[in-house]
């Protein structure tokens, strides 16, 4: 089974459905994403936004949280931060806090 992501225009993640995998031609990553987004795409609308994620995390980190973020510069699915201001750091892929204010 496939998995496909649906986003906002802001790159939060809305919903999460299942696609069987003869719909993408039993292709494997990345080769399957643009297929299962023009599937869905027939189903939702055209001007939905799909990403494919996997079950397992094996792209985009891990699998796309319902209410979480696709972070487009690092291309991967993140829970949100704990607060607006944090710092998503793609070496832990943990949500860093802000750096202290300089000490005058």
């Amino acid at each position: 089974m496939a998995h496909f992501a649906k986003l906002d225009e802001n790159n939060n993640i809305l919903a999460v459905i299942v696609i069987n995998n003869e719909t993408i031609d039993n292709l494997p990553f990345p080769e399957s994403e643009p297929v299962g987004i023009a599937f869905c795409q027939e189903i939702y609308g055209p001007n939905s936004i799909w990403l494919q994620t996997s079950y397992n995390g094996n792209f985009r980190y891990i699998y796309a949280p319902v209410g979480g973020l696709y972070l487009q510069e690092y291309d991967v699915f993140a829970y949100p931060p704990p607060a607006p201001n944090w710092i998503y750091n793609p070496v832990t892929h943990e949500w860093d806090p802000p750096p202290d204010p300089p000490v005058e």
